[in-house]
């Protein structure tokens, strides 16, 4: 396939890619649908004419979650509908008034959230990163809790709070305990940390409440995959989250990048999943690969200058994406198109693909240099944190852009 819009190889957005986002312009403020194309934006409001009527409603809309709730048969259609649109020689190549309206330079754009987010699920599914924060605080012997290779384990997060890409995360306030045993104190976070975690969007129907989503049947489920950082604030959450979990310290922020990836565009970059001992029980089971080879790098820019300080892939996951929504859903719990569900930090093997500044700095133990001369153990204001990912082979790169957010200085708590 050849596209009439340039796309150079080492462009995330080749035709093979086509993600989706919502974006406005200056000129035109309306939130709309667009799908990334080298250096452009396909306005879908501007071509919706040349889809079936059927989905005209869909494609016009302010947000994905119409589109996501069609099912895998009308996103596949779309999509092909979309590429053919796209290749040289096409009516829209052809037509110079309309090309030049309906592409719109991604310089002149502004990405918005991509999804109205109904709820949002944050798993835990990385065992590098679980023995590594397992061997923090509780030593090699107890590193992984007895349930962890059971069951993909999770929790309910804040919707909410979801911000797109480029919105900045101010540092909190909260309680903390300054040393074991002493009593809390309360200020400003003093260990702030990112979190590299790769998520997808739940699309087709909603389901019923009651009515599992068995695991063989969650591939249709998963509308697309974008790049996540859950922001946590360490020293706030070590104090609160026994007994009940993560809270405050995790809902002052996520951010997710704009660009929602589809499944056909990974198909290429699909490996073997990870193999799990013991097996877990059938209604995980899949046999079907559901496993993804996403190189996945953690910038952090400071004083102007970026650090590579990560260099991990979505493919060290334990638990697939499928598991999780089949485990989600064994009781019965329903799920709605937009729905959001994350990985969970996303740690190799090796000291520099752990995926949070916790794992880096080994609990603060280490100091991580930078190349604008500063050192780091956790995240200081003004750092902007920088995720991107990618896959690449000898033919294309699928990209997914970048998710990126400034951490601000803690304002005074009245």
């Amino acid at each position: 396939m050849k596209s009439f819009v340039p796309a150079p190889k080492s462009s995330d957005f080749p035709i093979e890619n086509l993600p989706y986002g919502i974006f406005s312009t200056q000129q035109n403020p309306q939130h709309r649908i667009g799908v990334a194309i080298g250096e452009f934006i396909l306005d879908l409001t501007t071509v919706h004419s040349f889809y079936p009527a059927k989905y005209h409603d869909v494609l016009t809309a302010d947000v994905l979650n119409p589109l996501m709730s069609l099912g895998h048969e009308a996103w596949d259609e779309v999509r092909n509908i979309t590429k053919n649109i796209l290749l040289e020689g096409s009516e829209l190549h052809l037509d110079e008034l309309l090309k030049d309206k309906a592409l719109v330079s991604m310089s002149a754009a502004q990405m918005h959230l991509p999804v109205n987010i109904g709820d949002y699920t944050d798993f835990y599914s990385s065992i590098h990163h679980a023995t590594n924060v397992g061997i923090m605080f509780r030593g090699k012997d107890n590193a992984l809790m007895p349930n962890w290779k059971h069951l993909p384990v999770g929790y309910h997060g804040r919707a909410s709070s979801v911000v797109v890409s480029g919105t900045p995360i101010r540092r909190p306030f909260g309680q903390t305990q300054p040393v074991d045993g002493a009593n809390p104190v309360f200020g400003p976070c003093r260990l702030f940390d990112f979190e590299l975690e790769v998520a997808f969007f739940i699309g087709g129907p909603p389901t019923k409440l009651g009515e599992p989503v068995k695991v063989d049947d969650a591939t249709k489920r998963v509308f697309g995959f974008v790049l996540m950082n859950d922001w946590s604030a360490r020293d706030i959450q070590k104090w609160e989250y026994v007994p009940l979990g993560p809270f405050t310290a995790k809902n002052l922020g996520t951010t997710i990048s704009p660009w929602v990836i589809p499944i056909a565009a990974l198909e290429p970059f699909k490996v073997n999943n990870f193999p799990q001992d013991p097996a877990p029980f059938p209604y995980l089971r899949h046999e079907n690969k559901f496993n993804f080879d996403i190189k996945l790098e953690v910038d952090i820019k400071s004083k102007g200058v970026s650090t590579t300080v990560c260099r991990s892939n979505y493919r060290n996951l334990y638990w697939t994406a499928l598991q999780q929504i089949a485990h989600h859903t064994v009781t019965g719990c329903n799920l709605k198109p937009g729905d959001l569900m994350a990985s969970g930090t996303i740690s190799g093997d090796a000291s520099d693909s752990f995926g949070s500044m916790l794992e880096l700095s080994w609990k603060g133990t280490k100091s991580i240099p930078l190349l604008s001369g500063e050192t780091r153990k956790f995240l200081q204001d003004g750092d902007e944190v920088v995720i991107r990912g990618y896959c690449q082979n000898d033919q294309i790169r699928i990209g997914f852009g970048s998710c990126s957010g400034v951490v601000l200085s803690a304002t005074a708590y009245e």
